[in-house]
């Protein structure tokens, strides 16, 4: 108990900063973005492929309404349930004498391809 009271002084301690407004995300950046992925991999619960994506945002207005759907999730701070579905796939490990331990699997998470692209998107904007 009395470890967990110096955690909670440490934090205590840090000063606050003011909080800043995310600034909302442009068509250029999510074009860019965009432009970066594989359209080799595979789709997601959607059955969507990069390369469809990247045709429909050609359409400006289609890429205003993506672009609008990314900056009202981050305005609301509520993901909806559509993007958390996804699809798990096991694939086994080739050249495995026994396949009767776990560890001989590999797991592999599909999403929907939007929501895999809202993902992407707000993981470059805070890691630059």
């Amino acid at each position: 108990m009395q470890n967990h009271q110096v955690n909670t002084d440490i934090l205590n301690e840090i000063s606050s900063k003011p909080v800043k407004k995310w600034p909302s995300f442009s068509t250029k950046e999510f074009k860019s973005a965009i432009a970066k992925y594989n359209n080799s991999s595979t789709p997601g619960s959607d059955s969507m492929l990069w390369k469809y994506l990247k045709l429909i945002v050609k359409d400006n207005m289609c890429l205003n309404i993506f672009v609008n759907i990314t900056n009202t999730y981050i305005n609301l701070d509520h993901w909806l349930s559509h993007f958390r579905i996804l699809l798990s796939i096991i694939i086994s490990k080739p050249n495995k004498a026994s396949y009767n331990s776990s560890k001989i699997f590999c797991p592999i998470v599909l999403l929907n391809i939007l929501g895999k692209h809202i993902k992407k998107f707000i993981g470059e904007r805070l890691q630059f």
